[in-house]
């Protein structure tokens, strides 16, 4: 039982900020196109409001997917943990 709910909060911690960076870039979407309506202008604080959702959830899904990578050594020699000599 523990392992499903533990699946169940790590697919939650993805879909969330997934569902960030989607209406982030809605947002952006909308507050872009708007301004070429007859009477519209561009509402920057839609525009920075939506591209602040967007790098937050792309970032958050962009550090998990790297530090799981790196758990499991699939990075490039750079990318991985230092050792003591």
């Amino acid at each position: 039982m523990k392992d499903k709910l533990g699946r169940f909060v790590a697919i939650l911690l993805l879909v969330i900020p997934g569902l960030m960076a989607t209406y982030g870039f809605l947002a952006m979407k909308d507050a872009f196109f708007y301004q070429f309506e007859p009477d519209g202008y561009l509402p920057w604080g839609k525009m920075v409001f939506g591209f602040i959702l967007f790098g937050l959830g792309i970032a958050f899904i962009g550090g998990w997917t790297f530090f799981r990578d790196r758990k499991r050594n699939y990075v490039a020699p750079r990318f991985k943990p230092k050792r003591r000599k």
